[in-house]
């Protein structure tokens, strides 16, 4: 389908009176040509919808929240779901973002009610039926409208028509996401002119980059519609590959994870390749084996709660899985353990999502349609996918130098995408800074700490 807007013109259809006459070949076209635009335009509209109310909550949703899919791919074979809500505050001038999950392979519903959306669980009554849905007072949308995207295809309830379209790596999610964005820009003409952000966390920090590369390329090239791209936003970023695994190390070292002597000798006998070191660097080997018998029974996502006890345990070594979180779903999970119980991890958390989104009622409020998916998970591990990037590190740099702004933000207690790494590649680019490092605050409390670089770049760290 065309991306310029024009397959939103509704045609002019001459009225007969009744009468009979002749059809002409030209006619005959241009009644065929009308004939599948009207087809489009039922289509599109079909295929979003607003959602008013949801199992969990009680009574109207306090917010515009609309969900869809939009085609995309090579061969029109793919079906990209999204979760659209608006801003709270004024949305036809705050900004608008695109919101990636992380993974590759996990819903953007998770970034909604685990992270930045307006939703969140009652986890504190949850006992293994339908779950309760609150208020998230801290979500992103009180200021900005957000699109939460399942991508790429075989994520959440995106899905394809075509098994050949279930293949998918860095830069085709990219493209495909890019499509995704223009066809859901025209056909919601309101936002086309408010400030844009490409978005995301975690291994889309992959992705987002490549995606803002391709809206700069498609404004300069004159395409339509014209996207009012200001910059883009990452948080806890995978980036470079090689970079971002090497830092867990030092970051370990600076955590107190590991002393001072395994640390240096570490550093000595590796000489900062610490994840694919020479098999015949036996003292190298030696160090990766002690900081690995150290660290093992470590929450890499947050260090400071517990490991899941229902997780796989990983290999004894530091190549850890770059994208995933270990997340086995047990069967018999029916009642959830609270943050403040011993048996509590992370992934717990995780459960309710599960039992709530492949309930047939939500599905049915969400208009997923039926038997395109076997079931719902949070991250689809099983993808036909290539991570065909090593480093995205300099189309964040053209990016920035161009002059957009970013916000590059990063816990201060992530070991999976530590902000070690995250402030390596930043600092990399030797800019300007425009405001030294300070505390910022929440509720008179220090929360972390940023930096401004070139006049558009933000980098910000959260303390637990």
């Amino acid at each position: 389908m065309a991306l310029n807007g024009s397959y939103l013109r509704r045609p002019r259809v001459a009225d007969s009176h009744g009468g009979v006459r002749r059809i002409g070949p030209r006619t005959v076209w241009t009644l065929l040509a009308a004939a599948l635009l009207l087809l489009a335009l039922t289509d599109s509209a079909a295929a979003n919808t607003i959602v008013e109310t949801l199992p969990g909550w009680s009574g109207k949703l306090p917010f515009t929240l609309e969900t869809g899919y939009v085609t995309v791919g090579d061969n029109d074979d793919i079906e990209l779901f999204y979760y659209f809500i608006e801003s709270e505050r004024n949305p036809v001038r705050d900004p608008l973002l695109l919101w990636l999950t992380g993974g590759p392979g996990c819903s953007g519903f998770s970034g909604l009610v685990y992270e930045i959306g307006p939703l969140t669980y009652d986890y504190a009554t949850f006992n293994g039926s339908l779950p309760t849905l609150l208020p998230n007072p801290y979500s992103w949308t009180q200021i900005a409208s957000i699109i939460f995207i399942d991508a790429p295809v075989g994520t959440g309830f995106s899905y394809s028509t075509s098994q050949s379209g279930y293949y998918s790596s860095d830069t085709k999610s990219a493209r495909d996401i890019y499509t995704f964005l223009r066809k859901w820009i025209i056909d919601h003409p309101k936002f086309s002119l408010v400030p844009l952000y490409i978005s995301g966390d975690s291994y889309s920090g992959m992705i987002v980059p490549q995606v803002t590369q391709l809206v700069l390329q498609g404004n300069e090239a004159g395409l339509n519609p014209y996207l009012n791209l200001q910059g883009f936003i990452l948080g806890n970023p995978v980036t470079d590959l090689h970079n971002d695994e090497n830092a867990r190390v030092p970051f370990m070292h600076r955590v107190s994870l590991i002393s001072d002597e395994i640390y240096e000798s570490a550093k000595t006998n590796c000489n900062g390749e610490y994840i694919h070191p020479s098999l015949a660097n036996s003292t190298c080997i030696d160090d990766i084996r002690t900081i690995a018998e150290c660290t093992i029974k470590v929450c890499d996502a947050q260090i400071l709660e517990p490991k899941c006890s229902f997780a796989k345990p990983k290999p004894l070594g530091l190549s850890w899985g770059k994208k995933f979180f270990d997340e086995d779903m047990p069967s018999e999970y029916l009642k959830l353990p609270t943050e403040h119980d011993e048996s509590w991890c992370r992934n717990s958390n995780y459960v309710l999502s599960y039992v709530w989104a492949n309930n047939e009622e939500v599905q049915e409020a969400l208009n997923i349609r039926k038997n395109t998916i076997p079931n719902w998970v949070r991250c689809n591990k099983s993808l036909a996918y290539d991570s065909n990037l090593v480093s995205v590190t300099e189309y964040n740099y053209n990016i920035i130098k161009d002059g957009y702004r970013a916000l590059v933000y990063s816990g201060d207690h992530d070991m999976l995408i530590p902000h070690t790494g995250t402030e390596g590649w930043i600092y990399s680019f030797n800019m300007t800074v425009v405001d030294d490092w300070r505390p910022w605050f929440v509720d008179g409390q220090i929360a972390g700490g940023r930096v401004i670089q070139h006049q558009s770049t933000i980098l910000s760290n959260a303390f637990r």
